[in-house]
């Protein structure tokens, strides 16, 4: 199941770029939530606090689970975006979507290959990812944390598709033909073996001379 993480939000009333700065600078997040019949509200969060609970995340962001407790109130959301500083990768602003239990909602679950491929262990091939995460429809009790896709048959030249997964109480809406996996045959390296040379006796090497321009030919010719 989806994991949960508690987050807690204090409602803002100043917006803008320098608004935001400011509160960076004071170890607040600005941040939005919003959903189906929820007008947008801006909200405050502990920067350090929620930098260190992303961390703990290892990447599964987009299926954890986030009771986010405004002032008191309790709701259950989503993280629909997350901005990061371009070069820094500070967190800048977090967009929340709130959920509800008995409402089937579409997101992106992240896949984890797990086992080791019969091609990789005796024929030295490459398992290849192509699929990182996979859409699906489920209501928020049934959140998978992640798939877990076994690839332990997979021989050289073998694929797995997206048709080959199946998920508990969830409506997979990735295409069925994405390929998710497959074991390529082992990279050989070509030494290139540089070809000797033959020099022709008698022979001088052919000089390759810059052409001059015509008005540098001009300036060397005698008598004018």
């Amino acid at each position: 199941m989806a994991q949960n993480v508690t987050v807690v939000a204090e409602r803002r009333l100043t917006k803008g770029k320098g608004a935001a700065r400011e509160m960076r600078r004071n170890g607040k997040l600005p941040a939005v939530i919003y959903g189906r019949g929820r007008k947008p509200e801006s909200l405050a969060i502990s920067h350090p606090v929620f930098e260190k609970e992303i961390i703990a995340l290892h990447g599964d962001i987009k299926s954890t689970l986030f009771n986010v407790d405004i002032e008191g109130t309790k709701v259950t959301a989503l993280i629909r975006e997350l901005q990061r500083h371009p070069s820094r990768l500070d967190i800048l602003h977090v967009d929340f979507y709130e959920i509800h239990a008995g409402e089937k909602i579409t997101l992106a679950v992240p896949i984890h290959l797990v086992g080791s491929p019969e091609g990789v262990r005796s024929a030295d091939g490459v398992l290849d990812q192509i699929l990182w995460e996979i859409r699906i429809l489920v209501l928020p009790k049934d959140i998978p944390e992640h798939v877990d896709v076994d690839t332990t048959e997979l021989g050289v030249g073998h694929s797995l598709h997206v048709r080959d997964i199946s998920i508990p109480e969830a409506i997979v809406l990735t295409d069925p033909d994405k390929t998710v996996c497959t074991v390529v045959p082992p990279r050989i390296e070509v030494e290139e073996v540089e070809e000797p040379v033959e020099e022709v006796e008698g022979e001088e090497p052919e000089l390759i001379r810059k052409p001059q321009a015509e008005d540098e030919e001009a300036e060397e010719t005698p008598g004018e």
